[in-house]
């Protein structure tokens, strides 16, 4: 039986050196700190889904947002997620965990490494924290 395709963004938003990141309260990947996101709904664009994703997640309203990479990641079950990481440029709000998030909060790469999180993550952190610093 083959698995199941889902197609689904994250959302990397960076503010001083530090990444928001969302504890998981459900699956996939409960108990684990990443960007915000999820699937991609039936007639919604990937940007659609970022935006939304930020709302429902963070509470962020997300201004500016550029795509930044794509990636296939196999998952439980034979599902392979295929995602696309979008990069928030400007958000206004304040954060509070929303959605299937059950904490919230800014880490540095360094703290990320300490935290049960999540590799595709902290690969998008490090290259993202590595190109600020050029």
């Amino acid at each position: 039986m083959a698995g199941e395709d889902i197609h689904a963004v994250s959302v990397a938003a960076m503010r001083d050196g530090r990444f928001l990141l969302v504890r998981r309260g459900g699956a996939p990947s409960r108990g684990l700190f990443a960007f915000p996101g999820g699937r991609v709904e039936a007639g919604e664009s990937d940007e659609e889904t970022a935006r939304r994703e930020l709302r429902e997640e963070t509470g962020l309203i997300a201004g500016e947002i550029a795509p930044l990479c794509e990636m296939t990641i196999d998952g439980d079950g034979g599902r392979r997620y295929r995602l696309k990481v979008y990069r928030v440029l400007q958000a206004s709000g304040t954060p509070v965990a929303g959605d299937d998030a059950d904490h919230i909060g800014w880490y540095t790469v360094e703290e990320m490494r300490d935290l049960p999180i999540t590799a595709s993550t902290l690969a998008v952190a490090k290259d993202m924290a590595a190109d600020a610093g050029k």
